[in-house]
């Protein structure tokens, strides 16, 4: 006899009662599946849901961290700018920092125009300066409150006296454009 001969024979077997509580039993076992199916299914296209998302998340959190850089280099420039005075130029900064060789020679030079900001240029010479001094010099350019660019830089040692040297440099301090002061 095969199986499904001696399920059949079983079933015919058995009194109406029980073969009513072995249907019962099937029926309940059927739909325990499909609800296990069901939620099978739920279940992938949730998990299939959090790994598009964290592969999302993944992608944003780079992204993030150069957006909070560059909003806090922005509001630095910004309060930079912020602490600027009507009459501070190129000169007026290197008169402040108080460093000061044989020889000042400050040219002024046409500056470029930015979005939102201008730029008044200096060409700047400054001879005779121990190492030392040269070095505090550009610290305090660039450590300085105000918005400078140091667009160019030479340092050169003197012939005559190689303990001292000649700065010559460039740079720009970054004021509000026209239509931009406050």
């Amino acid at each position: 006899m095969n199986p499904l001969e001696l399920i059949k024979d079983t079933w015919q077997g058995l009194d109406s009662r029980t073969r009513l509580w072995c249907g019962y039993g099937i029926i309940v076992l059927l739909a325990v599946a499909v609800a296990w199916s069901l939620l099978n299914d739920k279940v992938q296209a949730l998990e299939k849901k959090r790994t598009s998302r964290e592969a999302t998340l993944k992608e944003l959190l780079p992204l993030k961290v150069a957006y909070l850089s560059a909003r806090q280099s922005s509001d630095q420039l910004n309060g930079r700018i912020a602490s600027l005075r009507p009459d501070d130029s190129p000169a007026r900064i290197i008169e402040d920092i108080g460093i000061k060789g044989k020889s000042v020679k400050i040219v002024p030079l046409k500056g470029e125009d930015r979005v939102g900001f201008s730029e008044d240029a200096a060409d700047v010479r400054i001879d005779s300066l121990s190492m030392n001094e040269a070095i505090n010099l550009l610290y305090r350019l660039e450590s300085s409150n105000r918005p400078l660019v140091i667009k160019k830089s030479n340092l050169r040692i003197r012939f005559d006296d190689p303990s001292r040297c000649d700065v010559d440099m460039i740079f720009a301090l970054l004021k509000p454009a026209a239509g931009q002061t406050k």
